[in-house]
């Protein structure tokens, strides 16, 4: 299953996210990877929001991993970007995470791609020279 899809504006990557989420079912992992300002953590805003959440989405680049509560299933957004190795995943609790029956939603997951699922979806974010965002999708 590849997709690929653009969005212009933040409003369509966040338009992008809320679609997304209607495919989703607890336990799934979406691994989100790209350059800084490729629209990630905006499509996990609207992804949150697809889910029926009303809590305000931001980046966990330093806290390294944000829990909202408030939609269908719970979701679990992390951001490897400032990890140096997966000990530190495992330090806070990645297998248990895994174990949730909510979503998982990884931002900079090429950093360490063996601890994905092998059932995780792949989202590549690039960055066109017209400054569209550019995302494609697989299943791993």
């Amino acid at each position: 299953m590849d997709e690929s899809f653009h969005a212009a504006t933040e409003a369509e990557m966040i338009a992008a996210g809320r679609a997304f989420a209607a495919r989703l079912k607890a336990g799934d992992v979406v691994a989100l990877d790209g350059d800084l300002g490729a629209g990630k953590t905006h499509f996990c805003k609207g992804l949150v929001a697809g889910l029926g959440s009303d809590d305000g989405v931001t980046s966990p680049t330093f806290a390294l991993v944000q829990e909202y509560l408030g939609g269908k299933w719970p979701v679990f957004h992390f951001d490897w970007y400032r990890l140096e190795d997966a000990i530190e995943l495992q330090d806070i609790g990645w297998d248990d995470y895994l174990d949730e029956e909510g979503i998982i939603l990884i931002e900079w997951s090429e950093k360490f791609p063996a601890l994905l699922p092998p059932s995780a979806y792949v989202l590549a974010f690039r960055i066109l020279p017209d400054r569209v965002r550019h995302i494609s999708l697989a299943r791993r």
